[in-house]
């Protein structure tokens, strides 16, 4: 179990060198406990300019985006380093984040620390220029080359729900393939990034201006990345309604846009299958991380003439689910991020009722937990697709039910969403429920328990759930240019 976090980190890394903010410093806060845990950097437009300016001249005047043997060592070294303090990094990201330290062996840690190795291998192994053949285009003897470069300078802009997840998904393969790259993480959880960016200060030989991590206060120093014409692209994850912006801002550059955005999965329970095994399954799911993840699924879709055992079923798991500390190894479901998310989860549940729905389990604040941003696990009954509370993300525990009749209005009720992120199948017959999950408009499927998250595996959503992939071959070449060069030959 980790201690307390150590010295705050104040600095900001811009073009090699841990500085401070030119705003001050701002609290960052312990949301278990309502309690700040220590200061960090709040930088100002000054240093987002500057940070962009070190990262344009690192591309453009380094030999960085033409050393694939630098970048591996320098990804390399950079795992290593971070695991050599992981104890550390654990304590900063319960505290931070509090994410329940079970999770940090996991997907909020450890996990995104070690799949470093993959853009490393990937880099290493890539075929960076592909021979097309000759050709005679309009009688001219022709051979011509498939060049795969680099952006160039990136902006990455991430949330607060899985900082370094997210982070690490973002710098890894940027850097791997050549590009520099300015972090701008959010507001909520500065530490996580800060203590990667003296990581990288200290213990790598990343050259200055490769990464620049900028950390303040203000979600609009971000925005700056979107509207500056030396960023040439800007890889994004967050809400659609922040995701839209992006998009608007970089319109006028042309920059290339990424985007990981929000989620309202649907767990699909067929009529054959195991009810109570599933509907657990489901508001386990939901319920991990206060239910802060974009790609859980939080609409439980069951048969109609089974609606009332699923909820019941669904219930009884959420009430066993362990709510509170994130630093008790027991604990499931922490606390949401900040005041602002738990009032506005606690808006959707009021909203819940004004639509007609119940709640089977949950609803408000857990017994005896007078600290702390919680909302206990939540089933909503009584609700059909059409609701806001089904149709909205929420991003806390919290687990809609909805009655189907049958594979097809399952499948025409699960893709009835503005968004297409996630969804899980779960049915007796393996092939039946591949079929529905072919039918499913979205980015990755569970079926009957699969786990589709790994670092080798690319992550995305379609329709308002963004464009294009993070992880694996297609998120790393997300970060490169595709040029041909024609050579005129003599036959």
């Amino acid at each position: 179990m980790p201690g307390r976090p150590g010295s705050a980190v104040t600095d900001l890394l811009i073009d090699g060198h841990l500085v401070a903010g030119g705003s001050g410093t701002f609290s960052t806060i312990n949301p278990a406990t309502e309690e700040p845990i220590g200061l960090a950097a709040d930088a100002d437009a000054a240093d987002m300019a500057r940070a962009i300016g070190a990262a344009r001249s690192a591309f453009d005047d380094t030999d960085w985006s033409r050393d694939v043997a630098l970048r591996v060592h320098c990804l390399r070294q950079l795992r290593t380093a971070l695991n050599a303090e992981i104890e550390e990094l654990r304590a900063v990201t319960v505290a931070e984040v509090g994410a329940p330290i079970t999770g940090t062996h996991g997907s909020h840690l450890q996990g995104p620390v070690n799949d470093l190795a993959s853009p490393a291998d990937i880099a290493e192994n890539y075929s960076w220029r592909t021979d097309l053949g000759l050709a005679s285009p309009m009688g001219i003897a022709t051979r011509r080359d498939l060049v795969r470069e680099p952006y160039g300078v990136v902006g990455a802009i991430t949330p607060f729900n899985f900082p370094h997840q997210i982070n690490l998904a973002k710098l890894g393969p940027a850097l791997a393939a050549g590009n520099t790259v300015v972090l701008k993480p959010a507001p909520e959880t500065p530490w996580c990034a800060a203590h990667v960016g003296r990581i990288i200060a200290e213990h790598t030989d990343f050259p200055p201006g490769v990464v620049n991590i900028v950390t303040s206060s203000d979600p609009r120093i971000g925005a700056r990345l979107c509207e500056d014409a030396r960023v040439d692209l800007v890889s994004f994850t967050g809400s659609s309604t922040t995701g839209t912006a992006v998009m608007a801002a970089a319109a006028p550059t042309i920059t290339k846009v990424c985007l990981e955005l929000g989620g309202k999965s649907a767990f699909v329970v067929l009529d054959d299958a195991d009810l109570a095994l599933a509907c657990g399954a489901a508001a386990v799911a939901v319920s991990r991380h206060a239910g802060q993840g974009c790609a859980f699924t939080t609409r439980l879709l069951v048969p109609r003439d089974r609606y009332d055992d699923a909820v019941d079923a669904a219930a009884a798991a959420m009430a066993d689910i362990p709510v509170g500390d994130p630093t008790d190894p027991a604990t499931v479901c922490g606390p949401l991020i900040s005041a602002r998310q738990r009032d506005r989860v606690k808006g959707y549940l009021d909203l819940a009722v004004a639509e007609g729905g119940s709640f089977a389990c949950g609803g408000g604040r857990p017994a005896g937990l007078s600290l702390g941003y919680f909302i206990a696990p939540t089933v909503i009954r009584g609700l059909d697709n059409s609701a806001r509370v089904a149709r909205e993300e929420i991003f806390g525990p919290v687990l809609v039910v909805v009655a189907h009749d049958g594979d097809d209005d399952a499948i025409r009720i699960a893709n009835d969403s503005p968004y297409g992120l996630s969804a899980a199948v779960w049915s007796a017959d393996s092939d039946r429920a591949e079929a529905v999950a072919a039918r499913l408009r979205t980015g990755t499927v569970s079926v009957n328990g699969g786990v589709w998250y790994s670092a080798d595996v690319p992550f995305g959503g379609y329709k308002q759930s963004g464009n294009g992939r993070e992880m694996g071959l297609a998120g790393f070449e997300e970060y490169l240019e595709t040029k041909v060069i024609a050579i005129a030959v003599d036959l």
